[in-house]
């Protein structure tokens, strides 16, 4: 028990200042987009936890072990380590690499859209992007990539602390697949997705409607409520602008068809107006007696 409390201090030594971090400046795991990045998150999650564990073993070795007859014993602790954690950590930096040369090859060639992320007030990215498109809209594989991972996660650290003394938890050789078959399915998601518009904003102003995204080619239409509206490209943004119908519902959904493709809906609500401050009472004045 004393061991197991001592390796979880250490886990929370070892993660907290990097999530803290991560959480101020999440620079080290978004994507050229801004926005988190499911392959990124994963490796680093994958490599913190490797690093804990073998960092675990190494003081348990020189301390309560015995010194260097823990490491060579048979089978000694570290026996599992290029059968089952390499390949449980290879998988999500294979899915990493890849998935950033097929982002980038589409990028250049024009086949993928990715516009930049809206900007947060605080500087954090919601974690939710974990397992969303660039729409926002929550994505199965990414979603599963994301599920399969945290529960492997969960099975490794549950099971190590279970047997501190044993080294690293003797699992199935098989487990690997929990991350690589997740991992495979993630990158040909990734090479597959069309390039389909994607609407990150949406402005109004003297009753016309700014849209902002990506993915927007020269046939680009702005839909308003399945309204299609004249559509005016903005050269210098990249944005599309149309004018809205007189008398139309102050909140609408946009849709934007480039290319014979549709972007996801986003939802316009305006924003409330501020309400005036209560103007102070007026002062009584005190007679005197």
């Amino acid at each position: 028990m004393a061991s197991a409390l001592l390796a979880l201090a250490l886990l929370a030594a070892m993660a907290g200042p990097i999530a803290a971090r991560l959480r101020r400046r999440p620079g080290l795991v978004t994507g050229r987009d801004g926005r988190l990045s499911t392959s990124t998150t994963l490796a680093l999650a994958w490599t913190v936890i490797l690093v804990w564990l073998l960092t675990t073993i190494l003081l348990y070795g020189l301390t309560a072990g015995g010194g260097i007859r823990y490491f060579t014993g048979d089978p000694g602790p570290l026996s599992s380590l290029t059968t089952v954690y390499l390949p449980l950590l290879g998988g999500p930096y294979v899915a990493l690499i890849a998935a950033k040369a097929v982002v980038g090859i589409r990028l250049e060639n024009g086949s993928l859209a990715k516009p930049a992320a809206p900007p947060t007030g605080s500087g954090q990215r919601p974690l939710r992007e974990l397992i969303a498109n660039d729409s926002g809209r929550t994505d199965l594989v990414d979603l599963q990539y994301v599920a399969l991972s945290a529960v492997t996660l969960l099975y490794v650290v549950l099971f190590f602390l279970s047997d501190v003394g044993g080294g690293l938890p003797r699992l199935p050789e098989e487990i690997w697949a929990l991350t690589g078959a997740p991992a495979g399915a993630y990158l040909v998601n990734k090479m597959a997705t069309r390039a389909n518009p994607v609407v990150t904003g949406v402005t109004v102003a003297d009753g016309v409607v700014t849209v902002r995204g990506g993915g927007f080619a020269g046939d680009a239409r702005v839909e308003v409520d399945a309204v299609a509206l004249p559509t005016q490209p903005d050269p210098a943004s990249g944005a599309l602008t149309a004018a809205l119908p007189t008398g139309g519902p102050a909140a609408f959904t946009v849709v934007v068809t480039a290319r014979g493709l549709r972007s996801d809906p986003f939802h316009y609500t305006p924003a409330a107006p501020p309400t005036a401050p209560a103007a102070p009472a007026p002062a009584h004045p005190t007679g005197s007696a």
